[in-house]
């Protein structure tokens, strides 16, 4: 849909006194930078803080000319937004304006002026010189990377002069960056960020009465750990952090489900069952855990199936009934 056949709160494409649908439209928004070059309208209402400088925002946008039916630009057709950062992925001043005044959830309309978006000389041959666009942006979400990346450089010596909400905090944000990259597919990536949440979390040391807190932000970790490995077909290793995550919590029946399925992969199958029995007993009624136990018994069947055949073979008499020593 074009900037003018889309809802613009009824606004028809031109007036009788002659202004543009966008000189109209512009009437009634904020204005965000102080001279009219980024006006802004909310269409649905966002919720939590402001984005912030030099975050990495997800965002879902369309670019329009005031005259044309389609966008000129959009990811709206992407299954999965690519995570950008400002100040280095974003190139319109007027985006980056216009997103540092949002909130999660938040859908909005902007006009940029051609100072905030592709100046006097344009962009050909889509984007005429001298020329006002129309943006919608939904932000999805984002993520404070800065202040994870200034303190992740600091040494640890260094960093045990902060309070512990403040690793908490950092951790937290390490593994919410990982699980963004685990849902883009990028598991190597994924990895190296849930192990840096991790290393925070294991060289911090806490009072015993806030160790709990650094326990269960250390099992979320192993957790997202073991089933990134899984997810990289390194099925030793997956098993080893879904055991670091039972000696936290020993009846947590994710825990338990990742290091059946870890043993399963490796063909130990006695292991996968005492494992996978254990999640179920947490969880009778997970049709994960349940459907697990089925190809577990579906497996050790067919594996079953082929020592016998093996053994048969091994014992059976010769083909036409000869023993050893016979001529």
């Amino acid at each position: 849909m074009s900037a003018s056949s889309r809802s613009l709160n009824g606004l028809p494409p031109s007036g009788a006194d002659g202004r543009s649908l966008y000189q109209r439209l512009s009437q009634r928004m904020l204005d965000l930078s102080g001279d009219r070059g980024v006006l802004k309208d909310v269409i649905r209402e966002g919720s939590g803080e402001l984005v912030t400088p030099d975050a990495s925002v997800l965002v879902k946008y369309s670019g329009y000319l005031e005259h044309m039916d389609k966008p000129f630009d959009s990811n709206c057709f992407r299954k999965t937004p690519r995570l950008m950062k400002l100040g280095e992925d974003i190139t319109l001043w007027g985006m980056e304006l216009g997103l540092l005044s949002m909130r999660r959830g938040e859908l909005a309309r902007f006009l940029f002026k051609p100072t905030y978006a592709y100046g006097m000389l344009g962009c050909p041959p889509l984007i005429p010189p001298n020329t006002t666009v129309l943006f919608e942006i939904e932000l999805l979400d984002f993520l404070d990377s800065a202040e994870s990346d200034k303190f992740c450089a600091l040494s640890a010596e260094q960093q045990d002069q902060f309070p512990l909400q403040k690793v908490l905090k950092v951790a937290a944000t390490e593994r919410e960056f990982g699980n963004y990259l685990f849902r883009q597919n990028r598991f190597y990536d994924a990895k190296v960020r849930y192990k840096q949440a991790l290393l925070l979390l294991h060289r911090r040391s806490a009072p015993p009465e806030e160790q709990h807190l650094v326990e269960t932000a250390k099992l979320l970790v192993l957790l997202n750990l073991s089933f990134t490995y899984l997810k990289l077909e390194r099925p030793a290793v997956a098993l080893r952090y879904g055991e670091q995550a039972l000696s936290i919590d020993q009846k947590n029946a994710k825990a338990l489900f990742r290091c059946g399925q870890a043993c399963l992969l490796m063909t130990e199958y006695q292991k996968a069952r005492d494992f996978l029995v254990r999640a179920q007993k947490e969880q009778p009624f997970n049709h994960d855990i349940n459907d697990e136990l089925k190809k577990l018994a579906s497996y050790y069947s067919d594996y079953m199936g082929k020592e016998k055949e093996m053994c048969h073979r091994m014992f059976a008499p010769g083909e036409h009934g000869s023993t050893v020593g016979e001529n």
